[in-house]
This record gives C-alpha cells, structure tokens and sequence, in this order.
C-alpha cells in the first residue's frame, strides 16, 4: 500500500501563493495527480504529472498560474499555487496512479491511492 501525505496548506489572501507538498512512501513509476473538494461539491482535477515530469496537464482555469513538479529522488510532489482565489478554497487531496502507469490522468478514478489532503483557504 502506498501511503500519500501532503502538506503547506493553510489560510491566504486572495492573489497569494501557497506550495503543497505531498511524500509518498514508496516509488511507484507512475503518474501523480493533485485533485481538490470544495464544500458541497464533487472532487475535481487540478493537475498531473508524468512519472519523469516530462509531461503535464491541467485543469483550465488553473493554466498559467498552478505549476505541478515532482522530485524522484525525494519522493515528493509538488503543487505551486499563485494567485489563488477565493472560490479555490477546498481540501487538496494528492493522489498516484496504479504503479508504473506513469503517464498522466485528469480522472480520479485512475489513481489507486491518495492522502489525507490539506485545506487551503483563500479569503477574499
């Protein structure tokens, strides 16, 4: 079992920066994702990342301001986020998929494991 564990959220003004971490235990030579859920709605993706960072994609009203990357050597993943916004307040969640799947995924229901996720609050 692969065991997620994030971190670095926490409460910003709107049109700050938060960076969320998220470990993981053990490599699995596949694509990671990090998805968010805003109270009284569903999960939805944010962004992925190949097993070699060599390819990404994300959600579209998050281009050009989130950045995801990723340190193999650190088993970390990582979810840069600038310019936030008061309707992004929701917990992120990370997430990898199925081990060596390594490409990348915007649907949850391709990713076999996830954390506990983190809350970012963004007020206004």
């Amino acid at each position: 079992q692969v065991h997620l564990v994030e971190s670095g959220g926490g409460l910003v003004q709107a049109g700050g920066s938060l960076r969320l971490s998220c470990v993981y235990s053990e490599r699995t030579f596949s694509g990671m994702g990090w998805f968010r859920q805003a109270p009284g709605k569903e999960r939805e993706f944010v962004a992925s990342i190949s097993f070699t960072g060599d390819y990404m994609i994300y959600e579209d009203t998050v281009k050009g301001r989130f950045t995801i990357s990723r340190d193999n050597a650190k088993n970390t993943v990582y979810l840069q986020m600038n310019s936030l916004k008061p309707e992004e307040t929701a917990v992120y969640y990370c997430a990898a998929r199925k081990k060596q799947n390594w490409n990348t995924s915007s649907k949850s229901i391709e990713y076999d494991y996830w954390g506990q996720g983190t809350q970012v609050t963004v007020s206004s």
